[in-house]
């Protein structure tokens, strides 16, 4: 479905050039959830908005459903299938719940529809079906909203970089039964997260360590081995 190639990306800190990712190379397939987790500073976000096409890798190519879409931008991106929930939402004053979820489905969302997206990340819709995306709402409400308008877009491959951000107990163990019901045999999740909850509920996980993938697999193999590593002594919630 969505594969990376040789992905490398580097940045200059007081005119010395780092590494953040060197040569990661990764297949995912439809009908699973990948949980992408490292150290603070490890690369993750970074590796979610190159395959978003928020970021341009310096080299190496991504392909999806056998396409090259390296040279792509995010709205040919998105136009293909590709979604993306911010780690910190944009807010939009003027636009309610309504009109983002109404955009994300390019398409007039009959009330109950849209209610029923609202309702599934925790959110009564009557309170929130009209509230503007301002600086009345709080952080996580915010993040649940954006949640709800990738939902309400069924992406084919839909990225989500630390959902949990923001996010109270009980809406984030709501949010683990989200991850799994909204996966069947088209699409995928990629969720960039350190929350053990959601290592233990996905499919396979990427532990990204100096830039490289260094451990990888199903997620019943690779905690035991997560729990375990060394070098991720930044690494929350294992």
């Amino acid at each position: 479905m969505l594969s990376l190639k040789n992905i490398t990306y580097s940045v200059k800190e007081n005119g010395v050039k780092r590494t953040i990712l060197d040569g990661i190379t990764y297949d995912f397939d439809a009908g699973k959830n990948y949980v992408i987790t490292g150290a603070n500073g490890c690369g993750k976000s970074t590796l979610a908005k190159i395959i978003m096409g928020i970021v341009s890798a310096d080299n190496g190519q991504i392909f999806f459903n056998g396409k090259d879409i390296t040279n792509l931008n995010i709205t040919q991106r998105a136009n293909l299938g590709l979604a993306f929930a911010f780690q910190q939402p944009v807010r939009f004053k003027g636009l309610t719940s309504k009109d983002i979820l109404e955009y994300s489905t390019n398409d007039k969302l009959h009330t109950a529809s849209a209610c029923e997206f609202l309702s599934q990340v925790g959110l009564c819709a009557r309170e929130y079906f009209n509230r503007e995306l301002d600086n009345t709402l709080s952080g996580g409400e915010l993040k649940r909203i954006e949640i709800a308008s990738v939902l309400a877009r069924g992406g084919l491959v839909n990225i989500f970089d630390e959902p949990e951000a923001g996010i109270d107990i009980w809406s984030f163990n709501n949010l683990v039964d989200i991850f799994k019901k909204s996966i069947n045999q088209t699409n995928c999740n990629i969720i960039i997260s350190h929350q053990e909850k959601l290592f233990a509920s996905a499919d396979e996980i990427i532990l990204i360590d100096n830039g490289k993938v260094a451990l990888s697999g199903a997620a019943d193999e690779v905690l035991p081995q997560l729990k375990g590593y060394q070098s991720c002594k930044k690494l929350e919630g294992v």
